[in-house]
């Protein structure tokens, strides 16, 4: 049985690199992880928690990461579920709300609100017509909070070390 899957949808990578960063954090915690593709996850069945988390664009969850969540529902009502979002742009980076569909089967599941974190628009991984127009303006740049996302991974080992 896995024991944690950090599952991820994204479009330009920087979505996957946070998720990487959380299973890295957990799994220094003794923690079994896995950390996979949203697309690439059937059934939760095999996992004791998981971590998912989905790019926002234009204030929508990557449809691989709600279908997921929909296609999962009743095994994550008993498991521990933890869900972030990564996307905004800018130096003033505020939590953003999850799409209503997100947050109505959280809800249904008992899981907080997903945690925001700041996203990643360069020239380099900007992908389609208006991501490589925006990447040349000021939303340009990587405003991920790394220390932010170590904090956050690590108060979900901490908790499913406790809840050993």
């Amino acid at each position: 049985m896995t024991e944690i899957l950090v599952a991820y949808a994204t479009k330009m990578g920087a979505t996957k690199e946070i998720a990487e960063a959380i299973g890295a954090r957990i799994r220094s915690a003794s923690h079994e992880v896995v950390v996979l593709d949203a697309a690439d996850v059937h059934s939760v069945e095999p996992c004791k928690a998981v971590v998912l988390g989905s790019a926002l664009y234009a204030g929508g969850w990557r449809r691989e990461a709600v279908k997921l969540l929909a296609r999962n529902e009743k095994l994550l009502h008993s498991r521990p579920l933890r869900l972030f979002h990564s996307g905004p742009l800018g130096a003033d980076i505020t939590a953003q709300q999850a799409p209503r569909k997100v947050r109505e089967i959280a809800a249904r599941l008992g899981a907080e609100e997903p945690f925001t974190f700041g996203g990643r628009l360069t020239p380099q991984t900007a992908v389609g017509f208006f991501a490589k127009k925006m990447a040349l303006g000021p939303a340009a740049g990587d405003f991920r909070d790394w220390d932010e996302i170590d904090r956050w991974a690590y108060t979900i080992a901490q908790r499913l070390v406790a809840a050993r």
